[in-house]
This record gives C-alpha cells, sequence and structure tokens, in this order.
C-alpha cells in the first residue's frame, strides 16, 4: 500500500503583522482519497488566494486562484477551488483521487487583485501619400 505524504506550509506571516493561515499543517494520505486544504488570510484589502504546488524537484506549479468568490483553475490542474479569498473567509483546494505525483508542498498565496479601468486600444492614424 502506497501512503501519499502532503506537505502543508501554515501560518506565513507577512511584514505588516498580518498573517495568512493554511490548515491541515501537513497531511497523510492513500491513493485514490481526497485531500482538502483550507486557506484563510487576515488583510482586509487582499482578495485573491493563489494556490502552489511544488514538488520534490522543487518545480512550483500554478494551481489555481481565487478572486473574490470566483475560482480559476490552470489547464490540467484536477482539482476545485471553493468558498471566498476576502478577509476571514475560507478558501478551500480539494484534490479528489490522489496519486503518487500528488505527493508535494501545497501552498496558499493572498494578495490584492489590481484591475486597470479604461483600457483601451489605440492605432495610429494611417497617412496616404
Amino acid at each position: 500500500m502506497l501512503i501519499l505524504f502532503l506537505i502543508l506550509i501554515h501560518n506565513i506571516h507577512l511584514v505588516s503583522g498580518n498573517s495568512v493561515h493554511q490548515t491541515p499543517a501537513d497531511m497523510y494520505k492513500n491513493p485514490n482519497e481526497t485531500a482538502t486544504l483550507r486557506c484563510l488570510h487576515t488583510i482586509s484589502t487582499y482578495n485573491r488566494i493563489l494556490w502552489y504546488k511544488q514538488s520534490q524537484g522543487g518545480q512550483l506549479q500554478l494551481l489555481g486562484y481565487m478572486w473574490g468568490s470566483r475560482p480559476t483553475l490552470e489547464a490540467n490542474v484536477s482539482a476545485t477551488l471553493d468558498g471566498s479569498a476576502d478577509e476571514n473567509k475560507n478558501c478551500t483546494l480539494t484534490i479528489e483521487k490522489l496519486q503518487q505525483d500528488s505527493n508535494a508542498v501545497y501552498f496558499c498565496a493572498a494578495s490584492l487583485h489590481s484591475v486597470i479601468y479604461g483600457c483601451f486600444s489605440a492605432q495610429k492614424p494611417h497617412h496616404h501619400t
């Protein structure tokens, strides 16, 4: 029987004293089981949670992100995102049917999503000669 070990980084403290909390701290699962990870932050202006996976080789992969309550997963990621990325709300990453390549370090990060307003394209006028 193969046991998968998922290591999770939790309780990342930011310089401002605000923090990001991830639970559980670590997890042992069997193949084909489900892993559920939760992330919560205490930063009033932040509204995005990003989820990452770091494989044993050190390669970092963005799995997806939650902007407010809107989830976005990267292509070919077999997981679900649920909840909210707002302050003091849980954002949940669920990975079903764990496999050998699920064995990794998973972590979340909080950020402020900024939108550029008034975007438009401009084209240089064509001069006839």
